[in-house]
């Protein structure tokens, strides 16, 4: 396999991404300094994100193993941004840390580079490759504060189900070997045909049930809320974002290109799941009194009402998913990144519970003001981003005449209202002798604080001014529907 310049050049952002991990890699046994290496990480993910300007202006082309096009450039856009944002996040939540810090960043770049592999993939070969390099380094990223139980249990309870799923995903991907003798996408389309065999329905089913996993749909949800709220705060933003961005193109691209992913039986079964999924997390929410917890079971849902799109399937359903990735995105860094802040000060395990969080208005008052926003995102409340991506879905929805799945995503939203809505209260409730966490005093000027208030600042313009993210992904579905 042979590759030429501009297919190397293509692979820009990626080369560069792997750059920085080797360079990271070799300061830490030359010599340990906290701030250069998370200064060093952020250079480098700032270069790979202006490789893709000019890696758009290639676009599209492929490699034996990857598509270099437009999805491709979009997902790799979104994780590249969270990858930034967690490294900010991670450099202050880490400034108090009693043991080594720097490995942190090394872990945070591999699993970046698994993303942009396994979101450009188009053969099984690179998913599986992507998907366990994105997986593996969160496995040391969950567990990084060892030292208390919570973060091993989250690290080692990920580990073990996350094989378990990953043996699935195997499985189905030597079943659909087995039926077509291909491992690429384009093969797998010509090898299947209109008339799936039963192997091929099996070899979809059982890598829905591993992909589906990683993006906690219901069955396959119940580590979510344990391995959020155990997990350090940078660690639980980029599983939250990052990972899962990268998983949902990957099995964007496989519904849209594979025959046996668009059969009846597994289109019936995958909209039963995103029935479940949505009303399942938001019932489980609103239990909740802690704010990881009810974040983990929130993004659950956030899943659901995007497998509405993979349900629909039709040309609109790409734009749909892009702009809700965005809005999600969005909303969920700033969530956990107030999370993060509250928590860097402190030794010993994260400010989650949500008495921690008790009158914070009348401390932190700009810190209030991005949860509440956030939150008000989440709920999909108009003039944030969060009521643009939601209107996606259930135009989307409408149009395809999918009544009940509309249905499910304007009761889940009311669900998730109620819940959303007590977090706000909390924060402006007057101070009681609970227990309570607070963010340095310094907060506003760190780049965490600073990343959070523009990721406040965007949540709003984008609800407000949403032309420019809708034109965008609008030329990122066309060039992938091409």
């Amino acid at each position: 396999m042979t590759l030429t310049a501009t297919q190397l050049l293509a692979l820009m952002p990626l080369i560069l991404v792997c750059a920085t991990a080797i360079g990271v890699m070799l300061a830490i046994a030359w010599r340990r300094h906290h701030t250069g290496i998370a200064t060093f990480t952020a250079a480098g993910l700032n270069l790979a994100l202006l490789a893709l300007i000019g890696v758009w202006f290639m676009a599209p082309l492929t490699t034996p193993l990857l598509a270099i096009d437009g999805l491709a450039l979009f997902s790799a856009a979104l994780i590249l941004v969270a990858a930034l944002a967690c490294t900010t996040l991670a450099h202050a939540y880490l400034a108090h840390y009693g043991g080594p810090r720097e490995e942190f960043y090394l872990l945070l770049l591999c699993a970046t580079a698994g993303g942009l592999v396994l979101s450009a993939s188009t053969h099984l070969a690179t998913l599986f490759f992507g998907l366990e390099l994105v997986s593996m380094p969160l496995y040391g990223m969950l567990a990084y504060t060892y030292r208390e139980r919570r973060s091993l249990e989250a690290g080692v309870k990920y580990l073990v189900l996350s094989a378990a799923a990953t043996a699935f995903l195997l499985f189905g991907m030597a079943l659909l070997f087995a039926e077509t003798g291909h491992l690429d996408f384009a093969g797998l389309v010509s090898g299947l045909g209109d008339d799936v065999g039963v192997w091929g329905l099996a070899g979809a089913a059982m890598m829905l049930i591993g992909l589906g996993f990683k993006l906690s749909v219901v069955p396959f949800h119940m580590w979510t809320p344990d391995v959020y709220e155990g997990g350090p705060g940078p660690a639980a933003t980029f599983l939250a974002t990052a990972s899962k961005v990268a998983v949902f193109t990957v099995l964007l691209r496989l519904v849209m290109a594979s025959p046996a992913f668009q059969a009846s039986a597994l289109h019936e079964v995958l909209a039963v799941l995103a029935v479940l999924t949505m009303l399942v997390g938001n019932l489980l929410a609103v239990t909740q009194s802690n704010l990881k917890r009810l974040l983990g079971y929130s993004s659950i849902a956030h899943f659901g009402y995007l497998l509405t799109a993979l349900v629909i399937g039709d040309g609109l359903s790409v734009e749909a998913t892009g702009v809700y990735l965005v809005t999600y995105m969005l909303t969920t860094l700033g969530a956990f990144g107030v999370v993060t802040l509250i928590s860097s000060p402190y030794g010993g395990s994260d400010a989650a519970a949500l008495h921690h969080y008790r009158g914070l208005f009348w401390r932190r008052p700009y810190l209030t003001a991005v949860l509440t926003i956030t939150m008000l995102s989440m709920a999909g409340i108009p003039f944030t981003a969060g009521f643009i991506g939601k209107f996606y879905i259930v135009a989307l929805g409408v149009e395809a005449g999918r009544w009940w799945l509309v249905g499910a995503v304007i009761a889940g939203s009311a669900i998730g209202l109620f819940y959303y809505l007590r977090v706000m209260v909390t924060l402006y409730l007057a101070e009681a002798g609970m227990q309570r966490r607070d963010a340095p005093e310094d907060w506003a000027v760190q780049a965490g604080g600073l990343m959070v208030l523009v990721v406040a600042v965007l949540v709003i313009v984008l609800g407000i001014y949403p032309a420019p993210m809708i034109d965008g992904v609008r030329v990122v579905s066309a060039m992938m529907l091409g």
